[in-house]
């Protein structure tokens, strides 16, 4: 009596676990534009915080009161329209003489976004 019990809850198991599919995610479930939309947030990030750590930059954030490492954690506090809006006005900037309006630019834009609330 108990080896037919055991025998007939071994054969159950054994089919309901080959019932079971093995795999539990879809190449479906995480879309293309979902992924090359957290890529291109991450780079956007990636410039601001570059352009923040260069050595102008920083020499202007200290003349302003402002440590460069309180700025770039304001800056991954920042939502991602506003950073994607941040490093596309650092991208559109001349590379010339105009990186001091760059600079405004992204000094005001991490007040802005960072008192706002």
């Amino acid at each position: 009596m108990k080896t037919a019990l055991t025998n007939m809850i071994c054969r159950f198991l054994a089919i309901a676990i080959m019932m079971m599919p093995f795999q539990s995610g879809q190449a479906a479930m995480i879309g293309t534009d979902q992924v090359n939309s957290a890529a291109t947030v991450q780079v956007e990030r990636n410039v601001v915080l570059n352009y923040l750590s260069r050595a102008q930059t920083v020499n202007e954030l200290q003349n302003l009161g402002l440590d460069a490492q309180t700025a770039k954690d304001r800056v991954n506090a920042m939502t991602n329209d506003e950073v994607s809006s941040l490093a596309g006005k650092i991208s559109s900037a001349p590379a010339g003489g105009d990186g001091l309006v760059v600079l405004i630019l992204v000094v005001f834009f991490i007040w802005y976004f960072a008192f706002r609330r």
